[in-house]
């Protein structure tokens, strides 16, 4: 199939390289612009960018999708399909309804759970036991068009990072299947009614509040884990944790118990991971 691919952060680097693999013609790369990061603040390319120049595909980074010109050159490509995977700009429905099939988005969470920004940390955060990933039919609204095809994997003791990482293998090979025989899936439309909303993580939420349950601040760390970060204060310094363990434990909350064991408003947590400002994350032992 000829294909304009849209997609931003690592997430998405494994789907553009499985429709490339699958020998899809992909034409045209379509990624947000570069920032600047780093201590020297000089423009990164996104990890969609780098991995289309390595597989020799024409990028595009527009700061938006809304002017005509930006929708007649994307007509223009005259695409079977658009894949879309993370990208973070919102798409006209002009370019919506350009490709022959429309536009196909991969997103992290079995739908309607989870529509929005940040559904692999809300999945986390809320407790949930598992998730996934389903192939959508886009449309205006946010993550609300039709399912194509789903995938479902455990959450287990998995980090956000964790869960990234295998959601975004799984999207990608869902994906080609789901291309491969676009034909014979039926769009199931979505309950509205069972949605739930997942915006993006919040600075304010990232501070632990060692009052809460030993639970709610393990998924915490592990929610959070390894960007933002949660965080707390170790004599006077900033500490982001990173990974933890659930432990039998009681005291006043935030009082160290144990070695790298803090009491929670209800039972205690053993931080197994953590970073200072400016340091590598370390393990426990370390």
């Amino acid at each position: 199939m000829r294909i304009v691919f849209m997609g931003t952060p690592d997430f998405a680097v494994p789907t553009l390289e499985a429709l490339v693999h699958a020998a899809h013609e992909v034409v045209c790369v379509y990624t947000q612009p570069p920032r600047r990061s780093g201590r020297g603040k000089k423009l990164q390319p996104t990890p969609v960018h780098q991995a289309a120049e390595r597989l020799g595909i024409e990028v595009r980074h527009p700061a938006s999708l809304k002017s005509q010109e930006e929708k007649d050159a994307f007509a223009a490509l005259d695409a079977d399909v658009c894949v879309v995977a993370a990208y973070g700009l919102i798409l006209p429905q002009a370019v919506l309804d350009a490709p022959t099939h429309g536009c196909l988005n991969v997103h992290a969470s079995i739908l309607p759970r989870w529509r929005g920004a940040a559904p692999i940390q809300r999945a986390i955060l809320a407790g949930d036991t598992g998730t996934g990933v389903t192939i959508m039919q886009m449309e205006a609204g946010l993550d609300t068009g039709p399912m194509l095809a789903t995938i479902r994997t455990p959450i287990d003791r998995k980090t956000a990072g964790d869960l990234t990482d295998e959601l975004a293998d799984k999207g990608a090979q869902l994906m080609v299947g789901t291309l491969r025989e676009l034909s014979k899936h039926i769009p199931v439309a979505q309950d509205d009614a069972e949605a739930t909303h997942a915006p993006k993580i919040d600075k304010a939420e990232a501070r632990v509040d060692w009052t809460r349950p030993a639970t709610e601040i393990d998924r915490l760390i592990r929610g959070l884990s390894p960007f933002p970060g949660a965080w707390c204060e170790m004599d006077g310094v900033r500490v982001k944790l990173l990974g933890s363990r659930l432990v039998a434990g009681s005291g006043a909350p935030g009082a160290v118990i144990g070695p790298l064991t803090v009491a929670c408003g209800q039972g205690a947590v053993e931080i197994t991971r953590a970073q200072k400002p400016g340091g590598r994350a370390m393990d426990a032992g370390e």
